[in-house]
C-alpha cells in the first residue's frame, strides 16, 4: 500500500510582523520629521488659511490673521505667532471683535492641549483688545464658544510662565445692569510665572446713566497667571461717591458666590443708589461697610454697618436684578436724629440742619413762610423698581416729643408705595399709621390714616410748657385724610377727611385752664389761697376738624371740665398753611373779673401766634372803663362778670368723636354753641351780658 506524504504548508517568516511594524513606525517618524522640518523651514506660514478655517469652525467665530502667521515646533513647544489677529464676536454683540491684537507671539506646551489645561511657556502680546459682553437676556456671553444654548461660562486664563503684555485694553458690557466699562492694564512683565509687583488697571465707564472712574490693582498677579487665587482691590468714583471693593477671586473674572468687602462714602446716599435707578430720601454725609456676595441675579449686602448724618444704621440688603429691579432690606437704627428723618417728608437735611424747616421747605418750591415741603415724588423712578423694607429704630432724637420703638414696613409695587404699618411709641403712648402713595393714578392718590393710642398729655406736651405734676389726663386720636397730588403739600391741600383727638376723664393743672379763660378772679383767688396747682378734672374733651378740599373746620372743639366748658371755632388750611382759631372758656359758676372773650390762634403753621387779648376783650375793657368814668370804679367791673351759665357736655358723643351736629348738653339737648363743622368766622358770637345785653 502506497504511503501519502503530508502537504507542505507555506511557513510564515518568524520576523515578518516585526519588520512591518518597524517599517510603519519608521515611516511615521520620517513623516513627522519631514513635517517638522517643513514647518520649521517654512515657519508654517502656509497653514494660515487652514488655521483660520479650522479654528473658526471649532469656535463658531470668524478668525482672521491680517499679517504674518507662523505655526511650527521650536523644537518641542508649539511656536505660534500672528500679526493682526481678529476673532469675531457673536452676531448679537455690539462690537465686531471679541479679541484683536497687533501681534501675539507665544510658545505652547503641546501635551497641555490634550488635557485641556493650556500652558504657555511665554507670551508676548502687543496692543491686545478684549471685548467681553453678555447678551440682553443674560444667558450667554461673548467669550463662551459653541452653541448659544450652552450658556455663559466663566472667563478662564491659561497658565503663563513668562509674559510681556503692553497696551492691553478690556471692554466689559452687561446690558441687564446697563454697565459699560473700558479698562486699560498696565504693562505686564513676568518671569518664571512670577510678575512680582501688583498690576494696575484703570479706566471708566457708565453705569445706567452715571459716568464713573475706576482704579484697581491685582495684588497677586503671580497666582493669577498660575490660575490660582486673585487678590483684588478696586476703587470706583461716581456721582460724588467713593466705593472700595476688596476680595480674593477664584479666577480673574469669577465673582459669583465670592464674598467681597465693600466700603462706600459720600455726601448723599441717595446719589449712590440713584446710579442703579433706586430712589431713596436724601441723606447727609454717610459712611457704610458691608459684605457683598453676587449669586445669579442677586446681589446680597450683609453685615451692613455705618452712619448717615448723626444717625447709625445696620442690617442687610438684597438687590435682585431680574425682569424688574427689586430691593429687599431689613435695617436697624439705634438712634435716628430728627434732622436725618426730615428727608422722609421731602426736606433737604443739610438745609434743615443749617437754616431750619422753613428754609428747607422753600428749597422745594414752597411759598414764603410755609413749612410743608413741595418736593415732588419721583414718579417715573418709583414705577421702575419694587422694594420691601423693614426698619426698626430704637430712638428718634427730638427736642420736644419723645419718640422711640419705631417700626417701619414699606412696600413699593409698580409705583404704589405703602407704609403699612408704621408704628412708634410717643410719650408713653403708641402711634400706628398707614400711608399709601399710589403714583399709578394721576395725579397720585394719597391716603393717610394715623392712630394715637391713649397717651399721657403731660409727657406728650412736656416740650410745650406742660409739666407732669398735677396732670393725669390722657389723649387719643385719629387722622384720616385722602387727597391727590405728587407732593405732600398738594396731597393735603386737596384732602378730605377728619381729624379728631379725644380726652377722657383726667386732671390738668388749674393754671392751664384759667389761663385759657382769662378768669382773673379765680386766678387771684387761688393765688391767695395757695391753690395754684390744684388739679381741675376734665370730664371729657374733643378737638376735631372736618377737612374739605384741604380746609379744616372745627367739628367741634368741646372740652368739659368741672368748672368750664371750652369751645372753639374756626379752622386752618393746608392750602396756604394759615391758622384762624378762637377758643373760649365759659364758666359753669359765677365769676368776677372774667374776660369772656376768645383766645385767638392765628398766623401760619410755621409761625403761629396766640392772641390772648382779643378784640372782644379790648371792647369789654373799653366798656368797663366807660362805666368806671360815668359811675363808680366798682361799676367798671360789671363788664368782666361771668354769669356762669355754660351748659355741661354729654360725654358720650364727645368720647365717640362725633361731629358737632351729634353733640348734646348734659340734659340731652342739641348744642348750639359748637358750630356746624363749616368754615366761617373764627370767633364765636359773644355771650350776652347777664343774658340780657
Amino acid at each position: 500500500m502506497a504511503t501519502t506524504a503530508p502537504p507542505v504548508s507555506a511557513a510564515t517568516p518568524p520576523h515578518r510582523g516585526w519588520r512591518i511594524a518597524r517599517a510603519v513606525a519608521l515611516g511615521l517618524l520620517t513623516a513627522i520629521a519631514a513635517a517638522w522640518l517643513v514647518l520649521f523651514i517654512t515657519k508654517g506660514r502656509f497653514l494660515k488659511r487652514p488655521f483660520e478655517s479650522i479654528v473658526g469652525r471649532l469656535t463658531g467665530r470668524e478668525v482672521q490673521v491680517g499679517g504674518d502667521f507662523q505655526l511650527y515646533f521650536a523644537p518641542w513647544h508649539i511656536a505660534f505667532r500672528a500679526e493682526g489677529l481678529r476673532i469675531s464676536n457673536p452676531g448679537w454683540a455690539t462690537r465686531p471683535y471679541l479679541f484683536t491684537a497687533d501681534r501675539i507671539d507665544s510658545r505652547i506646551a503641546p501635551l497641555s492641549l490634550l488635557w485641556g489645561k493650556r500652558h504657555l511657556s511665554w507670551l508676548d502680546l502687543t496692543n491686545g483688545a478684549v471685548d467681553l459682553e453678555w447678551d440682553a437676556a443674560h444667558r450667554t456671553n461673548s467669550w463662551t464658544f459653541g452653541a448659544p444654548k450652552q450658556g455663559g461660562k466663566p472667563l478662564d486664563l491659561p497658565r503663563i510662565d513668562r509674559a510681556t503684555a503692553t497696551g492691553t485694553t478690556v471692554r466689559y458690557r452687561d446690558p441687564r445692569m446697563r454697565l459699560v466699562a473700558d479698562l486699560k492694564l498696565d504693562t505686564i512683565r513676568s518671569t518664571d510665572a512670577r510678575i512680582g509687583d501688583a498690576v494696575g488697571v484703570r479706566g471708566g465707564g457708565r453705569l445706567r446713566d452715571t459716568p464713573f472712574t475706576v482704579a484697581a490693582r491685582l495684588l497677586s498677579p503671580d497666582a493669577t497667571v498660575a490660575r490660582g487665587r486673585n487678590e483684588l482691590v478696586l476703587r470706583a468714583r461716581a456721582a460724588g461717591n467713593v466705593i472700595d471693593v476688596a476680595g480674593t477671586l477664584p479666577s480673574i473674572a469669577a465673582v459669583e458666590n465670592v464674598p467681597l468687602a465693600v466700603r462706600a462714602r459720600g455726601r448723599n446716599l441717595a446719589s449712590l443708589l440713584d446710579i442703579i435707578g433706586v430712589v431713596i430720601p436724601n441723606t447727609r454725609d454717610y459712611r457704610l461697610r458691608a459684605q457683598l456676595v453676587q449669586s445669579g441675579q442677586e446681589y446680597r449686602f450683609t453685615r451692613i454697618a455705618g452712619t448717615f448724618g448723626d444717625s447709625d444704621v445696620a442690617g442687610r440688603l438684597t438687590v435682585s436684578n431680574g425682569e424688574r429691579l427689586h430691593l429687599d432690606s431689613q435695617l436697624e437704627t439705634k438712634r435716628l436724629d430728627i434732622v436725618d428723618a426730615a428727608p422722609f417728608i421731602g426736606y433737604n437735611p443739610d438745609i434743615v440742619a443749617a437754616r431750619g424747616a422753613v428754609a428747607a421747605a422753600a428749597a422745594t418750591g414752597a411759598g414764603p413762610q410755609r413749612i410743608m415741603p413741595d418736593a415732588e415724588l419721583p414718579v417715573a423712578t418709583m414705577q421702575r423698581f419694587d422694594a420691601d423694607l423693614k426698619w426698626r429704630i430704637g430712638t428718634l432724637r427730638s427736642r420736644r416729643v419723645p419718640i422711640s420703638d419705631v417700626d417701619v414696613t414699606l412696600a413699593l409695587d409698580r409705583g404704589r408705595l405703602a407704609l403699612s404699618p408704621l408704628t412708634f411709641a410717643m410719650a408713653r403712648g403708641n402711634v400706628a399709621a398707614d400711608a399709601v402713595f399710589d403714583t399709578r393714578q394721576r395725579p397720585s392718590a394719597v391716603r393717610y390714616d394715623i392712630r394715637l393710642a391713649p397717651t399721657p398729655m403731660a409727657r406728650l406736651l412736656a416740650g410745650y410748657g406742660v409739666a407732669e405734676a398735677g396732670t393725669t389726663g390722657t389723649i387719643r386720636g385719629r387722622i384720616q385724610l385722602a387727597g391727590r397730588g405728587d407732593t405732600i403739600h398738594d396731597s393735603l391741600a386737596t384732602a378730605n377727611g377728619r381729624i379728631a383727638f379725644v380726652m377722657p376723664a383726667g386732671t390738668l393743672w388749674t393754671r392751664n385752664v384759667e389761663l385759657s379763660e382769662l378768669d382773673i378772679g379765680t386766678f387771684v383767688q387761688k393765688m391767695f389761697q395757695d391753690e395754684l396747682k390744684e388739679p381741675v378734672r376734665i370730664n371729657c374733651g374733643l378737638v376735631a376738624f372736618t377737612v374739605r378740599g384741604g380746609v379744616a373746620a372745627t367739628d367741634p372743639i368741646l372740652i368739659d371740665t368741672t368748672k368750664n366748658v371750652i369751645l372753639g371755632r374756626g379752622g386752618f388750611s393746608f392750602r396756604d398753611e394759615s391758622v384762624d382759631l378762637a377758643i373760649r372758656a365759659d364758666a359753669k359758676k359765677f365769676s368776677l373779673f372774667s374776660g369772656q372773650s376768645p383766645v385767638g390762634i392765628g398766623g401760619t403753621f410755621a409761625d403761629p401766634g396766640l392772641r390772648v387779648i382779643s378784640p372782644q376783650l379790648l371792647a369789654r375793657a373799653g366798656a368797663g372803663l366807660g362805666l368806671a368814668v360815668v359811675a363808680t370804679p366798682i361799676a367798671g367791673l360789671l363788664a368782666f362778670i361771668d354769669p356762669g351759665d355754660a351748659k355741661a357736655a354729654q360725654c358720650g358723643p364727645v368720647l365717640g368723636a362725633r361731629t358737632a351736629a351729634a353733640q348734646r348738653t348734659d340734659t340731652g339737648e342739641p348744642r348750639k354753641d359748637v358750630g356746624n363743622g363749616q368754615t366761617g368766622e373764627a370767633a364765636p358770637k359773644r355771650k350776652k351780658f347777664l343774658g340780657i345785653f
